[in-house]
């Protein structure tokens, strides 16, 4: 589909380089989804015609484009054919063998003191989230790629045994990006196409949450969708694993409408679900506060 020349016609801005958010075969506006101006966040694949926002995820194609352009629904699905729609679906990525190998970053290596210091300051067991979860942590010289990850927590993505990405958390506090994800091609499977927690621990009812910390708070009844931008391959593997779900976002403007917005997704495939509301984020709970909240819910 020819999607910068129905935005030049219409009038859509959007940015395809320039931007933080933009990236080679996308085309970025500002998401009509989103509450407040998050900057050029809603991207358009010109590879497979879909939408994706990293704020709030996937968006159907026509309704997001009617939104853009300001029509309604029924005209745009006209307009959008003198355009050469061909809109896909995006295909399920299986587990395969990357351009390049999936490794850790240079310098990776035990918790150091500074790990475990920051680690302890919110309230966490080093020695328990070590054992349990895999934790590594990288110096003041950590490279992969290019990717500058001194100073960081890693923490592998286990599915079905095997480690297949990997998360980074900044200890220092200074760093612009708090997380920073494995390189998307050295990948074995997309992160976003998985959640993150303990499958062999899992059962009928689980607890839903944005981030890594948030698990290791709660728990290995808990999985993580990396973000409020969940996507729908989650939300198949999250509706096919538990009966019952609790979904516990952050409790700001934007985390809330994500969280009612799963809730509904889950819903309509058949899973029991409600939104949990709390004040702050998990991970910043108190530990005997999780444990509590975690014993009324399963």
């Amino acid at each position: 589909m020819d999607i910068l020349q129905l935005y030049q016609d219409f009038s859509v801005d959007h940015r395809t380089e320039g931007h933080k958010h933009c990236r080679p075969g996308w085309v970025n506006t500002e998401c009509p989804f989103c509450q407040g101006n998050f900057g050029y966040h809603l991207g358009y694949d010109l590879q497979s015609n879909h939408y994706y926002c990293w704020r709030c995820g996937w968006h159907p194609a026509i309704p997001t484009i009617a939104k853009l352009i300001h029509l309604p629904f029924e005209e745009t699905k006209t307009i959008v054919r003198r355009y050469g729609v061909l809109f896909s679906t995006v295909k399920e990525t299986k587990m395969k063998i990357r351009a390049k190998a999936h490794k850790l970053p240079t310098g990776t290596g035990p918790l150091g003191t500074n790990h475990i210091k920051y680690l302890e300051s919110r309230g966490f067991d080093p020695t328990y989230l070590t054992q349990e979860w895999g934790l590594v942590g990288t110096g003041p010289v950590s490279l992969l790629d290019g990717i500058d990850y001194k100073h960081r927590i890693i923490a592998p993505v286990i599915w079905d045994n095997t480690e297949i990405s990997f998360i980074s958390r900044d200890i220092t506090s200074k760093h612009p990006l708090r997380y920073i994800v494995c390189p998307q091609d050295r990948e074995l499977m997309l992160h976003k196409d998985v959640v993150y927690g303990k499958q062999d621990a899992w059962s009928d009812v689980g607890i839903v949450v944005e981030g890594i910390t948030d698990v290791w708070r709660f728990g290995s009844k808990a999985v993580a969708t990396f973000g409020i931008e969940y996507t729908h391959k989650q939300v198949r593997v999250i509706a096919k694993t538990f009966k019952k779900v609790y979904v516990c976002y952050d409790d700001d403007p934007q985390a809330v409408i994500q969280a009612n917005k799963l809730v509904a997704d889950l819903k309509f495939r058949g899973t029991d679900a409600k939104r949990i509301p709390i004040v702050g984020d998990p991970g910043g709970m108190k530990q005997s506060d999780a444990d509590y909240l975690l014993k009324q819910l399963i």
